[in-house]
């Protein structure tokens, strides 16, 4: 009978910590979260100046990024419910019913239709080089770690892992400063946001709960 097989082993994130993903194979991982901007809607001359900031900061860039969208059902719970808080607080009746049949068709015109609420996030990565001991061949070596796969973990020392966060930090520095100049404005997410947000990803049939709205109002 074939062994079974744990989900676990198929996720290569370890952990997050200070808002910052810990992968198996000791690699790093920072998630931006990044504002929206209508393209279209600016004067040609922004769109140069934005185009020419853009290719800047990939110019600039030594290392790789990842640009997603991650896109989900536009969850309404908290406006329905300060909408509920506004009518049982209002004294005219003709207001209360108006606020009431306002939230009765605001609450239906979600439910039958696919209102997505789109949000755009940079991933940072940083891949600690590991070098092999001094008088260990490459090969041996090699066959030894078995390459940097997430089932051969790197044992790192609390100084190690400090010194690859500030590296990391570096380069999200400059990229969020090279997202600036294109006038956009960027949040690094901390470790609940992280969490939720790699959750999310992985039960998109379940309804969100939103922690990421306020990442969305300070980016």
């Amino acid at each position: 009978m074939p062994k079974s097989i744990s989900t676990q082993q198929f996720v290569e994130l370890q952990e997050v910590r200070e808002g910052v993903i810990f992968l198996k194979n000791g690699s790093l991982r920072q998630l931006l979260i990044v504002s929206g901007i209508n393209f279209d809607l600016k004067s040609e001359a922004d769109q140069n100046l934005m185009t020419y900031a853009y290719q800047n900061l990939l110019n600039a860039l030594d290392f790789s990024i990842q640009i997603f969208i991650h896109s989900r059902r536009l969850n309404i719970e908290g406006y329905l419910k300060k909408l509920q808080e506004r009518q049982d607080q209002e004294t005219n009746e003709l207001l209360k019913t108006q606020i009431a049949e306002y939230k009765e068709f605001i609450k239906s015109f979600v439910t039958n239709n696919a209102i997505m609420d789109k949000t755009f996030f940079v991933v940072v990565p940083y891949d600690p080089v590991v070098l092999p001991k001094a008088g260990e061949k490459v090969l041996g070596f090699i066959k030894k770690r078995g390459g940097a796969t997430p089932e051969n973990q790197i044992s790192q020392s609390e100084e190690n892992i400090q010194r690859n966060l500030q590296q990391l930090q570096q380069r999200v520095d400059q990229v969020i400063a090279g997202l600036q100049q294109i006038g956009l404005r960027v949040v690094p997410l901390n470790t609940e946001e992280t969490i939720e947000l790699i959750y999310n990803l992985h039960n998109p049939q379940l309804i969100e709960r939103g922690v990421l709205e306020l990442a969305k109002e300070n980016a």
